[in-house]
Parts: structure tokens; sequence; C-alpha cells
């Protein structure tokens, strides 16, 4: 991906002053581990709805320390990553606000803010050990870029647009709030039982898979900046994160009634789905009688 030199947004928050230290991250007044950190990260992600539930189990019910805010930054001119980060954001901020126009509507960019340890948040306090996670609260994208290590060396998922994929992916929730379904599917929730809750997040998940893959067609429409293979490791990704690839990696069986995200095979057709057409009236996920 041929990112370096393209236009970067304004909408990123680098918080990450400071640093951390130790061999943990606190988490519910103790500090956990970084094995247990790269486990949580992948089921912040991957598995979690609210990420606070993530932090809750690890914690054991221990409530999360509160975490005061410093000032946000713009990220320093030589963090690569950050650079890399801003200009995906700001991609996904022109290929959004082009589709809603299209379709009679305006698009409000969210706010990505770049942390390390804990963060407070509208949803409560973020921890890097959720992995990246959007919150509605507030409609920011919150991400340790830390989270980037683990998807490469740990996941077995590199590639720069592995990484944007996951970016993507992100703000596929923020266009799902934009659109309404966020609302209309937490009203849901409170009136299934646990197993319907989770195949409605399952059905969420994957809509944010597919418009992640309508925004990289976009994206590769206009820019061309896509290298060969690219395609291919955000599919690698979308395979190593499927709820079952995970189950079986870590040992556990399957169980489908569980799943949050989707199989990999589910997220795999569903961003090829949305990179193949480019439309976004084709992510109905809700509408899909087959996943």
């Amino acid at each position: 991906m041929r990112w370096e030199g393209n236009e970067q947004s304004d909408n990123v928050e680098d918080r990450r002053g400071g640093g951390g230290g130790g061999g943990g991250f606190p988490i519910g007044g103790r500090s956990v581990g970084i094995g247990t950190v790269a486990v949580a990260l992948i089921a912040g992600w991957i598995f979690g709805i609210n990420p606070l539930t993530v932090l809750g189990l690890l914690s054991g019910g221990e409530q999360a320390p509160q975490v005061q805010q410093g000032p946000a930054h713009k990220p320093p001119p030589e963090d690569t990553e950050a650079r890399f980060v801003s200009t995906v954001l700001k991609n996904t901020e022109v290929v959004w606000s082009d589709i809603f126009r299209q379709n009679g509507g305006s698009y409000t960019p969210s706010r990505l803010v770049l942390f390390r340890g804990a963060t407070p948040t509208a949803c409560g306090t973020g921890q890097s050990a959720m992995g990246p996670f959007y919150c509605p609260g507030d409609q920011k994208v919150y991400i340790d870029l830390g989270f980037f290590d683990t998807l490469k060396s740990q996941l077995g998922a590199p590639g720069v647009f592995a990484q944007a994929y996951v970016i993507a992916h992100e703000i596929g929730h923020h266009v799902q709030d934009e659109l309404g379904i966020t609302a209309k599917v937490d009203q849901m929730r409170g009136r299934v039982s646990p197993a319907q809750a989770n195949a409605l997040s399952v059905r969420v998940e994957l809509q944010a898979d597919c418009l992640a893959g309508v925004w990289a067609h976009h994206s590769q429409q206009s820019k061309q900046w896509l290298d060969p293979g690219d395609i291919e490791a955000a599919m690698n990704a979308a395979q190593k994160i499927g709820d079952d690839a995970l189950q079986r990696s870590a040992g556990r069986a399957i169980v489908p009634d569980s799943f949050t995200h989707g199989t990999s095979a589910q997220r795999q057709r569903w961003f090829g789905a949305g990179f193949k057409s480019g439309n976004m009236q084709d992510c109905d996920t809700f509408a899909a009688k087959s996943l």
C-alpha cells in the first residue's frame, strides 16, 4: 500500500504522553502480564461488544481504575505509525463523505484516539488490553498502536493493508452509528436472549467488515495505491480473526452460539462483497438469510 505522501486527517488525538514501564498493564488495580494482554487484545477486539466486558473478566469483576485524561495533541510528524493511521483515516473521511453525499446524506467524521495503557472514554475506561474499539457514546475510535504488533506476530496477519482493514472496520462501526443502525441494534439486544444477542452482534460485525470492503473499493478506485497482495493481506486478517479460528487456535471446542463476529469464511465473504461492488446497499447483513 503506497500511502506515504498522502493527505492526513486532523481528527487524530494523541494521548500517548509518558509511558508505561513494568511488566504488565494495570487492570482493576492489579497488573496483567503480557501473555494475558495478548489474549485480551484478541478477545477485546474480536469477541467483545462492549470492551469493558473484557476488562471486567480480566479484573475478576473489579471496577476499572479511573484515568485522568491529559491534553490531546496531534501526533508528532516523525511518528510513522501515527502518520499511517492519520492517512488511512483521512481517506475513510473522503470516501464516506462522498458516499453519503451521493445518497442524499452528510457524513460527520469520527475522531481517532491514540493512547497507551488506559484512557477515559464515554463508554468507560478504555484499556490497551481491549484492542481497537469504537465508542458510540463519543463517536471515537480508540487504538493502542501496539495492537499492530500483535496482529502481525501473534495473529499471523502481517502487512500494512491488514492494519488499514482494522481501522476501516472500526470506522465501519461509526458509519453504522451515523446511519442509526447502532441504536436500533442496541434496543433489540435488550429484548432477546443471550444467544440471539450474539447472533445480532455477528450481523453487526460482518456489516462493518463489508463496509470496510466498500471503503477499500472506492479508495483503490480513486487513488490506485494498493499493491499486489494487499487485498489478500486483508483477507488473511479476516481469516485469522474469525470466531471459529480463534476458538480453534485456543484449543477450545467450536461453539457457534458463542460467536459474536462471525466465522473466518463469513468475515472474508462480507469484506469481499463490499470490495467487489463498492455498494453500501450490498452490506445489509440483517436482511441476509445466509451469512
